[in-house]
């Protein structure tokens, strides 16, 4: 999948375990495995949102887009 998932980055810089986080954020730590592991198929702006505000970091610091393919890395540095 291009999206890769850095939430443990984040977690690691700043001491943090799922657990911890899971209950700061609101959601159940089995659920944060899920996102964190980069099987989510989709996350809420609201639980994106409170991921930033507990972690102190912006949405790019945990998510990014990565090409399966260096023909599509070509292809989207072509484009304006």
């Amino acid at each position: 999948m291009p999206i890769v998932v850095d939430i443990d980055v984040m977690m690691a810089r700043r001491k943090m375990s799922v657990g911890e986080l899971a209950e700061r954020v609101g959601i159940t730590p089995a659920n944060l495995a899920v996102l964190k592991n980069g099987r989510a198929k989709a996350v809420r702006f609201s639980t994106l949102a409170a991921l930033c505000e507990v972690l102190d970091c912006q949405p790019g610091d945990l998510l990014r887009w990565e090409a399966d393919d260096p023909a599509e890395s070509e292809a989207a540095a072509v484009l304006p």
